[in-house]
């Protein structure tokens, strides 16, 4: 009879591949789908009304702090801050996403969760609208 011999048995991720691919890119492959992940997730905050009035704000806002600003610290704080309530209203969003996949039953955590992403939204709202009053009452002053 001759010796069988047993080959190696298969690396963990050729039977189960990881979870998440992307933790192995690397390089240009990691950069590209990085992009569309992002892309992705504009998509997504495109379907939610907040986030949709808030883009289309910053489409007239941020031209215009070009105008509105005096120097390049001024028309950076004034683009910023729309940036910062849309960057804001998009992980309010997937904080209310992540808690309501596990369900609808009502859990003090889960409220408390994404009524301070709610809180978050409200404040970057008024830091934004507080730059720009400043703005403008500086402009219409001087």
């Amino acid at each position: 009879m001759h010796p069988t011999t047993q080959s190696a048995p298969p690396a963990p991720d050729a039977i189960h591949p990881p979870v998440d691919a992307q933790k192995h890119r690397k390089g240009l492959s990691r950069v590209l789908h990085a992009a569309g992940y992002s892309l992705a997730g504009l998509r997504a905050g495109w379907n939610e009304t907040a986030f949709r009035q808030e883009a289309i704000a910053a489409f007239v806002l941020i031209p215009t702090a070009f105008w509105l600003g005096r120097s390049w610290t001024e028309t950076v704080l004034l683009a910023g801050t729309v940036m910062l309530v849309m960057i804001v209203e998009l992980l309010n969003t997937g904080i209310e996403c992540a808690i309501d996949r596990f369900g609808g039953d009502w859990h003090e955590l889960s409220k408390r969760a994404k009524d301070m992403g709610s809180a978050a939204v409200l404040l970057s709202l008024l830091l934004c609208s507080l730059t720009w009053t400043m703005a403008i009452f500086n402009r219409m002053t001087t």
